[in-house]
């Protein structure tokens, strides 16, 4: 992922620092301080989990501070001498945008350098209206999502602006617009003394949407939607149900559009990173089941994509031969009929077929847990859980095995865009995405 020079990053903001911290070292000591959370942690901590010297880490945390990465939180007793300082990620300083790009509907969240949504924008959207036409409604709803937010930081702020405290807040947001002189401007507003003064002034200056971005710090976008797909050209193949998209360059159309770095992945895969990243260990399967069915597939704490990144393609598998007609072109694929019974209202049924799937899945690759997501499921968890647990636990049955549990993932609809969001976020930290 290449550095885009974009409006949104600002200055010489963090968001450009960020992009450019590709030293391993520091992405260790970034991670160790954002697993620490707010209590924080000491030099000498980091210097024993990542096996660093203390001055090599004396050196990153300097640099993190200067970048305004790192903070100070506090001091701890130690065991001898004087108490020790401990540092902490502060999560405002950096920002990506995660989309969840579906057959009928676009949503973008922006989230911290913690993972924490702080901003959301949904739209309605046709995926077979055409590239002008969805790149616009992407377009759209990434900028309203971060515009939306920092306006709501700073008019927050600006309401009680007569506080030193709320001075400051509004101050940082505003550093955070991409013309130096509205910057200054705005500086200058947040000087008086008079509240209505500084009111008027800075809304005078305030800029109606992007190039805004929270501090500045906007890192990138990901963006996640149903596959096949390059991931690491950002190209796409031919997405099931819509073939005018194959050979689209979608990674390419959008950096240009929004001038920051873009990463481009399925659906199902950018939503078993996210859970990943969000503390689900081992080997696990997501199971989405919305608009179509696709799997994201965690092997041993990393994302399984395959060599032509087609692992995954879940829906697809065949279990019924001359069964129904399936928009891949086959017949009898899990997909077509796990969303047959849906349409029949079967829910029991369905989730007996998605069951059988999942089965496939436990056999071929011994995984821990199975964990299903996406809009059908979501309308009937317990059925879902149920009726796939149901299957799961007759097989172990048969092969004397545990049964593998099942459970509905944690994040609901936003599971597949706050996944994208650590597309871009994961680099940063160390954590690759495949």
């Amino acid at each position: 992922m290449q550095g885009a020079a974009g409006t949104w990053t600002g200055g010489t903001g963090s968001g450009a620092n960020l992009l450019a911290l590709r030293s391993h070292n520091a992405a260790l000591v970034l991670d160790l301080l954002r697993t620490a959370g707010p209590d924080g942690i000491s030099r000498l901590e980091l210097a024993e989990r990542t096996g660093l010297t203390p001055q090599a880490v004396s050196k990153i945390t300097a640099r993190l501070r200067e970048d305004g990465l790192a903070a100070e939180a506090g001091r701890r007793a130690s065991t001898g001498g004087k108490p020790r300082t401990v540092l902490r990620l502060v999560p405002e300083a950096g920002h990506a945008v995660g989309v969840h790009l579906d057959r009928d509907e676009v949503r973008a969240v922006l989230v911290d350098l913690r993972g924490t949504v702080v901003g959301e924008r949904r739209a309605a959207l046709d995926l077979g209206a055409g590239a002008r036409a969805v790149l616009a409604a992407v377009t759209e709803t990434v900028r309203g999502a971060v515009s939306e937010t920092t306006r709501g930081t700073v008019t927050e702020a600006l309401r009680g602006a007569a506080t030193e405290s709320a001075r400051e807040t509004a101050a940082e947001a505003l550093r955070g617009t991409a013309n130096e002189t509205t910057r200054e401007t705005a500086t200058e507003a947040l000087q008086a003394t008079d509240p209505e003064s500084v009111r008027e002034t800075a809304a005078e200056v305030l800029p109606a949407g992007p190039p805004l971005g929270p501090a500045g710090s906007l890192l990138g976008v990901g963006v996640a939607l149903p596959g096949p797909l390059d991931h690491v050209r950002g190209v796409l193949h031919r997405v099931t149900g819509f073939p005018e998209w194959d050979g689209f360059p979608l990674r390419e159309a959008l950096a240009e559009r929004l001038g920051v770095p873009v990463v481009v992945d399925k659906d199902t895969n950018a939503a078993a990173l996210g859970l990943a990243a969000g503390g689900e260990s081992g080997s696990f399967a997501y199971l989405h089941l919305g608009t179509g069915l696709g799997a994201g597939l965690v092997i041993g704490g990393s994302v399984h994509r395959g060599a032509r990144t087609g692992a995954g393609e879940f829906g697809h598998q065949v279990i019924q031969l001359d069964g129904p007609p399936c928009t891949c072109g086959d017949r009898g694929c899990v997909e077509a009929l796990c969303l047959g019974a849906v349409v029949r209202g079967d829910v029991e049924e369905a989730a007996r077929v998605l069951g059988a799937g999942a089965a496939n899945l436990v056999g071929l690759l011994d995984i821990d847990v199975v964990l299903l997501g996406g809009r059908t499921v979501a309308s009937a968890p317990e059925a879902f859980v149920r009726g796939v647990g149901a299957v799961l636990a007759a097989r172990a049955r048969r092969t004397g095995e545990d049964a593998v549990p099942v459970r509905v993932a944690p994040g609901g609809g936003r599971v597949v865009a706050v996944g994208a969001a650590q597309l871009v976020l994961g680099p940063v930290f160390g954590r690759g995405v495949g």
